[in-house]
């Protein structure tokens, strides 16, 4: 049995501690929301409320780590909170602030939930090896934040890129149904389901895959135009509309190394 830790318990973070706990593993969940601990709990997760500030954080952070070989990190940059007025980097000063209780702790191994946004639009086909250049104040954080993890000798970071998140209750079509002239029709998608990101966790985790960066997005790259207007037509939704205008958009995520060193096959029948 392995103790694992889980700095976010949402829309990934929840399922995936139920499922290390069904594989054997004893799991750390943490929360920013009091009325989720009871939630946690019943689901067999140690529920924790951790609140992860730019300057400080929780107190139980110490109990939340306490024991754990594995961190992963999986928290939103939520980047509406910066001041516009102000440099200052917040995602990036929330991750400073908690590698010193990391340090302190059991933690020697730690996976880092970031995304396939630290990549710029203007490159093709992009594998591990591509230099990140990101075009977000989002995707420049999290490559920040990346680059800081990994810099630390107290503990070995791999750093896991998703693609477009979906799953049963969370699809970008719901969105774009009914609207007009939306842009980059010839763009391809790179999205990644909630299964295969779990599946993906599990494997780095089984297979002790450290010290390393992993890109995921399915093998299936259908233009945002093919895709979302067959989704909507799937779900008797109301068609979007796309602009005519071409896009220079060819940023085409290659899953190829999870699929090689992995050996993880994904699932497409969810896409």
């Amino acid at each position: 049995m392995t103790q694992i830790s889980i700095l976010g318990c949402g829309w990934l973070g929840l399922p995936l501690a139920k499922k290390l706990i069904e594989k054997g593993n004893s799991v750390n969940g943490s929360t920013t929301s009091e009325t989720k601990l009871p939630v946690l709990k019943d689901l067999g997760i140690h529920p924790f409320l951790v609140i992860l500030e730019s300057e400080s954080i929780s107190e139980n952070s110490i109990d939340f780590l306490a024991e754990s070989e594995i961190l992963i990190i999986d928290i939103p940059p939520k980047l509406r909170a910066v001041n516009p007025d102000s440099e200052k980097k917040v995602f990036v000063e929330k991750i400073k602030t908690l590698i010193p209780f990391i340090e302190k702790s059991t933690v020697k191994k730690v996976l880092f939930v970031s995304s396939t946004s630290v990549y710029s639009d203007d490159n093709d086909l992009i594998t591990e090896e591509t230099n990140p250049n990101p075009d977000t104040e989002s995707g420049k954080q999290l490559l920040l934040a990346e680059k800081i993890l990994q810099e630390n000798p107290n503990f070995e970071t791999t750093i896991l890129r998703f693609g477009g998140l979906i799953g049963k209750d969370r699809h970008p079509v719901k969105f774009l149904a009914g609207k007009e002239n939306l842009e980059n029709p010839d763009a391809p998608v790179n999205l990644v389901h909630l299964n295969d990101c779990i599946g993906i966790i599990e494997e780095i985790i089984y297979q002790s895959k450290w010290n390393d960066v992993f890109n995921a997005a399915a093998p299936f790259h259908p233009t945002r135009q093919e895709y979302y207007t067959q989704k909507a037509k799937e779900q008797k939704l109301i068609l979007p509309k796309f602009s005519s205008e071409k896009s220079n958009i060819r940023k085409t995520i290659s899953s190829e190394k999870v699929e090689t060193i992995l050996n993880y096959k994904f699932r497409l029948e969810n896409y």
